[in-house]
């Protein structure tokens, strides 16, 4: 006997020609819908929280509001609006604290309401500069950094160090490709994802960038797509192997590393240039712009690097990275030295 269909079930009929296509597009929208509704949500609550602070700091200001004042506008506005979370007293002095960190609407409204409250509690907590904080803020907008990452980059003092490599870029490459070049360059590269030890060579180095490939590449920033390590060039018959080879997606280039365990020598730019001249007759693409190389050496003398780079009709750039150390300062300093080993064994 049939079975009967129950009134909970869908019955399968054939999909018409484009409806799969219809259904991800609409899809899409209402992701898209959602998410822009999300961020109207959080903007309207950051200037509002702003606007709470401004007031709590004008009344300070003007009227010697102190800290109990402040303890019971939190409990009125608890009382009055019991669903809301954010109307804790140590919630209002963060209000304040943004409001003062921020004084101009305009910057609230166009940079800080795109962030979520907590990135701006951390940007105001972590960054005293304002200059240096509306530089944080942007960035996180344009990259997308959460919270953690937002953290690291400002732990890692990103601020000091975009842009700062010592560089060619202004006379081998176009005005605006030379800027935007610029700018993707750091100096020093803050490998901390990364102990090795004194013994490393250069492959080891090498080799744990690519275990950290994710790391690294968020160190680098925005816009490097990994292409490979060891990447094999024929050039006259002779083998040649580039350390890391990326592609930058808004420079439309390629871009090589070279990685030195030591002091930049002058070599090492005219190395880098035979790559560079490889690269870009073997590789490169007709739409694709000129190949960028970057020296990241232990340590360079700025005088050096600029007689190297002086003549070099390719763009190149030279860079300092940093290590992490194998151990903590404050472990290594909890842990017995050779000496205390030796005297307890002695001792034993």
């Amino acid at each position: 006997m049939p079975r009967k269909q129950t009134a909970s079930t869908t019955p399968t009929i054939r999909a018409p020609r484009g409806y799969a296509t219809l259904l991800d597009e609409i899809k899409q929208r209402v992701g898209q819908a959602r998410l822009r509704a999300s961020l109207s949500v959080n903007r309207e609550l950051i200037v509002l929280y702003w606007s709470i602070g401004r007031d709590i700091l004008a009344r300070q200001e003007r009227e010697g509001w102190g800290a109990k004042t402040i303890d019971r506008l939190a409990a009125d506005l608890s009382r009055a609006f019991p669903e809301m979370t954010g109307f804790s007293a140590r919630n209002l002095k963060y209000m304040r604290s943004f409001a003062e960190a921020w004084p101009d609407a305009a910057i609230v409204q166009q940079v800080v309401a795109q962030l979520p409250w907590g990135n701006n509690l951390r940007l105001i907590e972590a960054v005293k500069s304002a200059e240096e904080r509306e530089w944080y803020a942007r960035q996180a907008i344009e990259h997308g950094w959460g919270r953690t990452v937002l953290l690291h980059q400002i732990d890692s003092g990103l601020y000091a160090r975009q842009g700062k490599a010592l560089t060619n870029f202004s006379r081998t490459l176009p005005t605006r490709q030379s800027e935007l070049a610029q700018q993707i360059v750091k100096d020093p590269y803050s490998f901390d994802f990364l102990s090795l030890g004194p013994q490393a060579q250069e492959r080891d180095l090498e080799r744990g960038l690519i275990d950290h490939l994710r790391s690294l590449i968020m160190e680098l920033g925005k816009g490097f797509a990994f292409v490979g390590n060891q990447y094999p060039l024929d050039i006259g018959g002779q083998d040649y192997f580039l350390d890391l080879l990326f592609y930058h997606l808004h420079l439309r280039c390629f871009v090589v590393f070279e990685l030195k365990m030591e002091e930049f020598k002058p070599e090492f730019a005219g190395k880098m240039n035979f790559y560079l001249s490889a690269i870009d007759d073997t590789l490169r693409h007709a739409d694709d712009q000129p190949t960028i190389g970057i020296v990241l050496c232990k340590s360079r003398n700025r005088i050096v690097v600029e007689y190297a780079l002086r003549d070099s009709l390719k763009p190149v750039g030279v860079a300092e990275y940093k290590l992490s150390a194998a151990l903590p300062a404050r472990l290594r300093k909890a842990l017995p030295t050779a000496a205390d080993l030796k005297r307890l064994r002695d001792n034993a």
